[in-house]
């Protein structure tokens, strides 16, 4: 059982939902082994309690629990549960092989969800948080309960659930702002008063978990820290449905740089920061925005005169942390197409990658390739490198072999492909409004579907007119929500890897019932 002591209250706990809240965003399903690697960095990063998934909510899910369980060192390995039986004891057993498990168990209790989702009176509600966490506590002595749409819920009623579920045995009361609705004085009135309301509160840990929907999820996170929560849930990159989840990064470093006006501590190594967020961003496929706090790339760079003038007497001025403090390296340009494997390797490890053997001869291959093209190699061409192959490397049902174009004005574009799918390979022609609709289509008729195009971009990955093309596709099909990445000198090729990587993911979320909670 986690508790902060009465002799550290100034200790915040850390609760990553990456893998479990992080991938019910649309589009970033994530593989096991994927799954495995992420928790295998934030187990050493020092996150204290990791969301391993859902388990109930699919094979997949209750297989990642499993092995996440028996690879975790030193963080408590948590299973969500509805109340309800079955999900309760599939998360006792997904967490049989952890040193730490937690099982968190959840129910709504706002009127509007009691009303329409649930369908249950208040009372009735009472009576299945008694008997879940109750059950949840004959399989682990730690056990976290939730009330779903916790800050849009009677505040009375709100304090009778609360109670309710310490007096059954929860050791860790967590309040979600499901929908991102509240606001940060809102946000520590309800700690406040929960502190103040409920008997016996002192005895467990308050948990805040805030949703972004009107861009405060981290600004409530700490509200309701300085209220009295000492625990935070949070996710990599901010990644999480909608408009996503508080971000891991933000609240970690804004304590740490404001320790002034928050005196709190954590067990991260935020040193480590930089390359969690690369390894999500590969897995899921989701680019991290260039404006982001603190793992954007331009989150340190500077051009306005002014700044980099202060900049340059003292990082100070305009600094409010060091690129180090986050595990970024301060070079910029990279290597020239002469480096070796053993230079490529070691700067990889200074972007926050490490590779294996198989891995970093495929990147060098590329990079060779590369290099050849470009004068020039900088960090974030080799960033772009990393994502694309590793896009193009996992579940390749369908591989692009080669690509011809023939377009121009007043005719319609035609397109050759060779592709091998299903370990057969095929060359198909097709024509198109243009060399990308052309291209598509060759594609669809090895692979048919009714996915639609929903999103399509392409930016330089770094500046001149021999810079790599990175385009982001996303493909909608049903419920189902897949994006596909890729990079390349050439912006068709681009954006035809990336289709075909999105199609690669299609089948993958075809085959994985996803629940959506929480």
């Amino acid at each position: 059982m986690t508790n902060v002591s009465d002799a550290n209250q100034d200790r915040v706990l850390i609760f990553d939902t990456t893998l479990r809240d992080g991938e019910q965003s649309p589009g970033a399903t994530m593989t096991l082994d994927q799954k495995i690697s992420i928790a295998a960095h934030l187990d050493e990063m020092g996150v204290d309690i990791i969301e391993a998934g859902f388990p109930n909510a699919s094979p997949g899910d209750f297989e990642a629990v499993v092995n996440i369980s028996k690879i975790a060192k030193n963080a408590i390995i948590c299973g969500l549960a509805r109340s309800v039986s079955s999900d309760i004891d599939r998360a006792g057993a997904a967490l049989a092989k952890a040193k730490r498990p937690r099982i968190h168990t959840f129910i709504a209790t706002s009127p509007i969800h009691m009303r329409h989702k649930l369908n249950m009176s208040p009372e009735d509600v009472l009576e299945a948080i008694d008997f879940s966490v109750r059950r949840a506590r004959n399989l682990t002595d730690n056990v976290q309960w939730s009330p779903e749409d916790g800050t849009r819920s009677d505040r009375d009623f709100l304090c009778r659930a609360v109670e309710t579920a310490l007096r059954a045995g929860a050791t860790t009361i967590n309040i979600p702002d499901t929908v991102g609705y509240t606001v940060p004085s809102e946000s520590a009135d309800i700690i406040r008063m929960l502190l103040e309301r409920v008997p016996a509160i002192e005895n467990a840990v308050i948990s805040t978990h805030c949703h972004n929907d009107l861009g405060l999820a981290v600004a409530n996170s700490l509200a309701a820290v300085i209220a009295g929560a000492r625990q935070i849930e949070c996710t990599i990159n901010g990644l999480g449905e909608r408009a996503g989840n508080a971000a891991l990064e933000e609240v970690v470093m804004a304590m740490r740089v404001r320790n002034d006006a928050m005196p709190y501590t954590t067990g991260i190594d935020s040193r480590k920061i930089m390359q969690a967020s690369r390894m999500v961003s590969e897995a899921t496929q989701f680019p991290v925005q260039y404006n982001k706090a603190i793992v954007g790339k331009n989150a340190f760079a500077h051009e306005a005169g002014i700044h980099q003038d202060g900049m340059l007497k003292h990082a100070d001025t305009y600094e409010i942390m060091c690129p180090e403090d986050i595990g970024l390296s301060e070079t910029v340009l990279v290597m020239g197409k002469h480096s070796g494997r053993a230079a490529l390797r070691e700067k990889l490890a200074a972007l926050g990658y490490v590779v294996g053997d198989n891995r970093l001869n495929v990147i060098f291959s590329r990079y060779k390739d590369l290099a050849d093209k470009k004068r020039e190699v900088y960090e974030d061409d080799i960033i772009a490198l990393m994502q694309s192959t590793a896009a193009e490397e996992s579940n390749a049902h369908l591989q692009l072999d080669s690509l011809s174009l023939s377009c121009g004005m007043h005719r319609r574009a035609e397109a050759t492909v060779e592709l091998t799918f299903k370990g057969k390979q095929h060359r198909v022609t097709a024509e198109g409004d243009g060399p990308l609709d052309a291209a598509f289509s060759a594609v669809k008729k090895v692979f048919p579907h009714k996915a639609r195009l929903s999103q399509y971009q392409v930016t330089a990955v770094t500046e001149g007119i021999d810079a790599q093309a990175n385009a982001s596709i996303r493909l909608t099909e049903n419920d189902r929500i897949v994006v596909g990445q890729a990079s390349d000198t050439d912006t068709i090729v681009a954006s035809l890897l990336a289709y075909v990587n999105a199609l690669n993911n299609l089948v993958v979320r075809r085959r994985k019932h996803v629940t959506s909670v929480h």
